[in-house]
């Protein structure tokens, strides 16, 4: 019913900058909170940054600064624009929409594809 497509992730090195956008489409009916969440290797997927539909935002304690949540409301996407970014970053990012079909009556988490980000020299 909803679909999240991301798409700008790659290569950068260290202390360099990418923009990740997330695209929701299908049968839509509502979205409340979009955010970012990131899988490292060998690790458990966390929180990266949310945003609220009143454009709220939160971040994780270890990206605040550098990284920045924005949402087009008009174009169902979502945008993490992350700067000064480090080897610690690299992971796959995964959009996060919770939201409503048309054909549903209640919100429900909806994940992209995933997006690989590797920061390295």
């Amino acid at each position: 019913q909803v679909q999240l497509v991301e798409s700008g992730g790659g290569l950068v090195q260290p202390g360099g900058s990418l923009r990740l956008s997330c695209a929701a489409s299908g049968s839509i009916f509502t979205i409340n909170a979009m955010g970012w969440y990131r899988r490292a290797p060998g690790k458990q997927r966390e929180l990266v940054a949310a945003i609220s539909s009143g454009n709220s935002t939160s971040y994780a304690d270890y990206v605040k600064g550098r990284f920045t949540i924005s949402r087009d409301n008009a174009k169902n996407t979502v945008y993490l624009q992350m700067n000064s970014l480090k080897p610690e970053d690299t992971a796959v990012y995964y959009c996060n929409a919770f939201a409503r079909g048309l054909s549903s009556r209640w919100e429900r988490d909806y994940w992209g594809q995933g997006t690989q980000v590797t920061v390295s020299s």
